[in-house]
């Protein structure tokens, strides 16, 4: 008897719970991405977000997928956000350092966070409330919407002996890095996703980085330049879901824990998928691709990004509050972080490598 009256219950809730789905008002938007849909992990983590979005409001929430090819504007996005041309975007933070060099840190810094050390940064050290400070005046809220993990250092035509051999390169490296390169003596630009392959092809740089192996050896750059070099620049690299403010306010209690919940999923989800695809892609580099050559750059070279980083630094806190706020919030937490990072993943990987 109390069998049968539980089971009653638990089909009048469900009944009454697809009632309510039914009943509820529809809610239409469109996510502008930076990415092409081929730019896998990148473009699959805004498709997982919307499709996990329209499942869990049982199709009452939906959004549209616009990638860079359609809306022709890849570094715009934040202000089609901010302007309601978008409701959402999915991009990088540093792409903004021109327009307002406080949202630079959100994605990666020189000699900066690991990927752990910075999502526990965004969502127990006090991160994400800067993150919401920074971007108040756009309008706009940031969520973390996904991370590369460790980034390699770019793709170089020659070997890289000294800080002379930079100077005079065009390189393609965005974020502070692009900074600390310019400092080295390198002309940098930042060219969109799409445009890289062209570019490099046409020599209108020399040299670039993109992401890792497992993103960069599908692009080809290793046909014109063959020296690859490990990453000193984006150690944790946070993409950023974009969100109109003011579209986000409208959204019923449910729509926001369910895009809070989908954006949360399909970050860690980029991530997991990144960081398969590098292994995956570097177990066959020595044999598939003989012809490129895994460098480190040397620690004359290393030296003098660092110094160049510091001197940069400086000269863009001075005046600056809440950007010396935030790097002063990740730099605290990363010193207490580091502490645990090295005695569990280093020390791990120190004493059981084969």
């Amino acid at each position: 008897m109390k069998l049968t009256k539980l089971l009653g219950t638990l089909g009048l809730v469900s009944v009454l719970a697809v009632s309510a789905i039914a009943g509820e008002k529809k809610v239409k938007w469109k996510i502008a991405t930076t990415w092409g849909p081929t730019a896998v992990p990148f473009s699959t983590a805004v498709t997982n977000m919307a499709d996990m979005v329209n499942k869990m409001s049982g199709g009452n929430f939906t959004i549209r997928v616009d990638a860079s090819n359609k809306h022709k504007s890849p570094f715009g996005v934040l202000d089609m956000v901010k302007l309601g041309q978008y409701d959402m975007a999915h991009s990088a933070s540093y792409y903004w350092k021109g327009k307002d060099i406080n949202l630079l840190p959100f994605t990666s810094m020189p000699f900066g966070m690991t990927a752990a050390e910075q999502n526990s940064w965004f969502y127990y050290g006090g991160g994400m409330a800067l993150m919401e400070k920074a971007y108040k005046k756009h309008k706009v809220l940031s969520f973390p919407g996904g991370n590369t993990g460790n980034q390699m250092g770019g793709w170089f035509r020659k070997e890289i002996k000294s800080v002379e051999d930079l100077k005079g390169l065009k390189m393609r490296i965005p974020g502070f890095a692009g900074e600390v390169m310019a400092e080295l003596g390198l002309t940098v630009t930042n060219i969109a996703p799409g445009e890289l392959y062209t570019s490099l092809e046409r020599g209108t740089i020399d040299a670039l980085e993109w992401v890792g192996p497992g993103m960069d050896i599908n692009m080809g750059f290793y046909k014109i330049a063959p020296f690859y070099y490990t990453g000193w620049h984006e150690p944790a690299t946070e993409l950023q879901f974009l969100v109109n403010t003011k579209k986000f306010n409208k959204l019923s209690a449910k729509n926001k824990e369910i895009l809070r919940v989908a954006m949360r999923l399909a970050a860690y989800d980029m991530y997991t998928e990144n960081f398969y695809m590098s292994a995956e892609a570097w177990a066959k580099i020595e044999k598939e691709y003989p012809n490129i050559k895994i460098k480190t750059f040397p620690k004359s070279v290393f030296n003098a990004m660092k110094a160049a980083n510091k001197k940069l630094l400086a000269e863009k806190t001075k005046n600056n509050p809440l950007l010396k706020e935030i790097l002063n919030s990740q730099n605290a937490y990363m010193k207490k972080a580091r502490v645990w990072s090295e005695m569990s993943d280093y020390t791990y990987l120190k004493d059981n490598l084969e």
